[in-house]
């Protein structure tokens, strides 16, 4: 049971997209930098466009994620079996509820510098302004708007459709030949219409091919005034929802084509009934010279009777019908244009429609992303509160493993001894100045006695500097100073250890009660006190004692409280 669950993580994808189905983030190409491989997808291996993150950890494009949900039954994520196809587990199968929006790359992929890759172009800025400069770049291929099939650019569309697309021609009424927009005010019929050119095998055995393909796709409801996108109807929907802006220019153009053609309709219809005025005029001059004729009787020409209306009438009336019969159709021809026209309103206002839906998915999508914003910075002064407590803490502990550290180094009976090693790196720091003092451990003169410590001058202080070690008492604030006598009146013995056990170096003194050194510390430590002149330097290295001892000095206090 588990190989075969384990079999269905790794179904294979579907077959690629077709044409109008294969998502994709922005070309690496437009960026001035190699981009980094977090902003790259997971899927196209572009850079991501609406960056999504999975449980697993890997970034895709929101299209890229759909198009592997919508075409695979277990779609798995495809780094997961790339890297290691034994890690693959439930986080790496790919459901809507496995992955969520990644702000924080999308942020930075927004301020990715790119140009753009069109030929000839110079635009130069940030991604986030990368797809409304492709939207209006005048170096862009894009197809006809009138369906033609040519790729052109965009700055030569209008060139394009005036001299060079075959679909933008217009059917003579009289010759019914095709002539382009821009030589249909220059054309002059022929006597006789020219017939068609009957297509080749070849030609025919074409079109054959494009309506069957024609038959197994869907076409977009904008087909007729140019749009070019087929596929299924669940397809067709997602196109209409996204192609809003290229039908509006699609339903622009034929309505330019219709205002073309009925301005070129209504000059002829001017002309016929301006011809129509003139036949009538003549007509009722006619019909004048007739009425005076009937008064005076017949008029006689070479011996016969002639009344006017048996030669000139019947070609007066003849003209006069046929040219009632073509303002006729011209009409008949209007009121269709006017149905066309009905036709497309009603298609702008569906249009219109869809755009405020837009326009409200799109206020709703920013009330999200404010709130979305908002919980963010909530979230960022959570953060920086924990990290400000956690500093705090960190400074707590610190100061507790130093405590504890001074505690198991120090001693409660009065007496301490003092290890201080690599002796000739700090003797040379504290001859250059740089740590011209040390302070020994803490120690105690009891349980709960006085808190003391030791303070030596390597290179000598005051009187000693520069020729004698220079060691000194300090009291220290304790934290059983309130149950003690002050001042601090008990005497202190200072040792220099020979470590051959020969002669121990010996200074002791008592101290001087007046002293603000003796008195209880109202600061962590008082002023130190002690002897000056401990020991020569020049005896430090004594080849008959040994002092210092593999690069070590020890030093030793004795604090005597016995009454």
């Amino acid at each position: 049971m588990a190989e075969e669950s384990t079999g269905s993580l790794f179904n294979g994808l579907s077959s690629a997209p077709d044409e109008n189905e294969y998502p994709s983030g922005f070309p690496q190409n437009i960026c001035d930098d190699v981009p980094q491989l977090k902003y790259l997808c997971s899927s196209c291996n572009n850079v991501l466009n609406k960056a999504h993150q999975t449980l697993c950890g890997h970034r895709y494009c929101l299209a890229c994620l759909n198009w592997l949900m919508r075409n695979n039954k277990n779609p798995v994520c495809k780094k997961c079996k790339e890297d290691d196809p034994s890690t693959v587990s439930e986080e790496s199968i790919l459901t809507s509820e496995h992955f969520y929006s990644d702000a924080a790359i999308n942020k930075e992929i927004s301020e990715l510098k790119v140009h753009c890759a069109n030929q000839g172009c110079n635009w130069k800025n940030t991604l986030k302004h990368y797809e409304d400069h492709q939207s209006q770049c005048d170096y862009e291929l894009i197809p006809c708007n009138i369906g033609c099939g040519h790729m052109v650019i965009r700055k030569k569309l209008a060139n394009h459709l005036e001299k060079g697309c075959a679909n933008n021609m217009v059917v003579c009424k009289k010759c019914t030949r095709k002539i382009r927009q821009a030589e249909f005010q220059k054309h002059t019929c022929e006597s006789s219409p020219v017939k068609e050119r009957k297509p080749t095998k070849a030609e025919t055995k074409e079109k054959n091919r494009q309506l069957t393909n024609m038959k197994n796709k869907d076409l977009c409801r904008f087909a007729e005034v140019g749009c070019t996108f087929k596929g299924s109807k669940e397809k067709i929907k997602d196109h209409e929802h996204s192609a809003l802006v290229l039908h509006m220019g699609l339903l622009l153009q034929v309505f330019d084509n219709i205002k073309t053609s009925l301005l070129s309709d209504l000059d002829s219809e001017d002309v016929k009934e301006a011809q129509v005025s003139a036949m009538q005029v003549k007509m009722k001059r006619l019909e004048d010279t007739l009425h005076s004729l009937q008064i005076q009787g017949a008029v006689e020409v070479n011996g016969e009777d002639l009344e006017v209306d048996s030669y000139t009438e019947p070609s007066v009336f003849h003209g006069d019908q046929n040219q009632g019969q073509e303002l006729e159709e011209c009409r008949k021809k209007l009121a269709e244009l006017e149905q066309k026209i009905q036709v497309y309103e009603n298609i702008v206002t569906v249009l219109n429609r869809e755009v405020e839906k837009t326009q409200l998915t799109l206020v709703a999508s920013e009330c999200q992303n404010r709130n979305d914003q908002e919980s963010i910075k909530d979230l960022e002064l959570k953060v920086m509160e924990l990290q400000r407590q956690q500093a705090l803490k960190d400074i707590a502990i610190n100061s507790l493993h130093l405590r504890i550290a001074s505690l198991e180094l120090a001693t409660f009976d009065g007496t301490f001894i003092w290890k201080i090693s690599e002796l000739s790196r700090k003797m040379q720091e504290a001859a250059a100045g740089r740590g011209s003092s040390l302070y020994s451990p803490a120690f105690y003169t009891g349980k709960y006695g006085y808190k003391v410590c030791m303070r030596l001058y390597l290179n000598g202080d005051g009187g000693g500097k520069g020729t004698h070690i220079s060691l000194f008492f300090v009291v220290m604030r304790g934290e059983y100073d309130a149950l003690l006598l002050w001042p601090f009146k008990y005497k202190v013995t200072f040792f220099l250890m020979d470590q051959n056990h020969r002669e121990h170096v010996i200074d002791a003194f008592r101290p001087d009660l007046s002293s603000t050194s003796f008195q209880r510390p109202v600061k962590e430590m008082n002023v130190a006190s002690g002897c000056p002149l401990f020991f020569p330097l020049s005896r430090l290295h004594s080849p008959k004692h040994a002092y210092c001892k593999d690069d070590t000095l020890f030093v030793k206090c004795i604090v005597d409280v016995t009454p």
